[in-house]
């Protein structure tokens, strides 16, 4: 089962870069890659440690209405390099035709660059369930109740 999302390339992208693509059979996040600008593709985008970084796609994208397409960060990336999304996830909303773009960080000790081509983040597409907020006079009991970050417990953790 699957839900058409269609794509375009942004004006002066590399047409040679692969659209987002599952790389596994039954993996939940199609790779998106960077395509940086002709004045970026050699160097490639250099993040120090602690900066942040917007790595363009290459891409716009047009999703069915009721769908949005969350970006999320890799886990190879985020575990040995700590390079990871800033704002995770990131939402690309159906009426959105913007190019996309990811919003990195690198959380590790080292400078990281961004090579034209790198597999950068996982774009997740996802059906949305509109709410309708009601203003109520009160909210119903249960055994949890106000309690916050913490409050179902705590579990140690051995290094």
């Amino acid at each position: 089962m699957g839900v058409e999302v269609r794509v375009v390339r942004t004006e002066g992208s590399d047409p040679s870069i692969p659209l987002p693509a599952y790389e596994s059979t039954l993996a939940a996040g199609a790779d998106l890659r960077a395509n940086l600008p002709n004045d970026q593709r050699v160097k490639g985008i250099g993040i120090e440690p602690g900066s942040r970084a917007l790595v363009p796609t290459g891409l716009r994208v047009e999703l069915p209405a009721g769908y949005e397409m969350q970006l999320r960060p890799r886990s190879g990336l985020a575990l040995k390099q700590g390079l990871t999304l800033l704002n995770s996830p990131g939402t690309i909303d159906a009426d959105y035709r913007g190019p996309v773009g990811v919003i990195v960080i690198n959380h590790g000790e080292h400078p990281i660059t961004v090579r034209h081509g790198d597999r950068i983040a996982q774009a997740v597409v996802a059906p949305v369930l509109r709410a309708h907020f009601v203003l109520s006079e009160s909210l119903s009991d249960t055994d949890r109740g106000d309690g916050g970050f913490g409050s179902t417990g705590v579990r140690d953790v051995e290094g």
